[in-house]
């Protein structure tokens, strides 16, 4: 498989951080399942209507969320593991969040079906399969 799913997934984080949620469902199948320990809009989020409720958490908790990529890379047919680091502020607190997380894409027919974001790099290399 060619770096096509790499491109994709590079596709939606660019929607998240522009706020485009059309542009994030274009990248997605229409069953597509997020799950994110980030507080405070730490859930799983199954479906489109939670996903808007996602980009909705997002702007009320922290309204200059932004997602800068590291590294993005091929895992087998149909995954992608993304490197990230994360950046706001927390609107209500004012409080700067900076850390690095990594997310795994699951993808369905060049779409992403799943998002999986961890704050432990090593389990989420576990979890494509390249850690033991």
């Amino acid at each position: 498989m060619s770096q096509e799913n790499v491109g994709v997934a590079e596709r939606a984080i660019a929607a998240i951080n522009a706020r485009d949620v059309n542009a994030y469902f274009a990248c997605c199948t229409e069953n597509l399942r997020l799950e994110t320990p980030l507080a405070p809009v730490g859930a799983t989020y199954d479906g489109r209507e939670a996903i808007r409720r996602f980009f909705a958490d997002l702007a009320d908790s922290a309204p200059d969320f932004h997602l800068t990529v590291d590294r993005a890379e091929q895992v087998g047919a149909n995954q992608v593991i993304v490197f990230l680091q994360v950046s706001a502020h927390g609107r209500a607190s004012g409080i700067a969040i900076g850390r690095a997380t990594t997310n795994v894409y699951d993808f369905e027919s060049g779409r992403i079906a799943r998002v999986r974001i961890f704050f432990d790099r090593e389990e989420a290399l576990e979890a494509v399969g390249l850690k033991e």
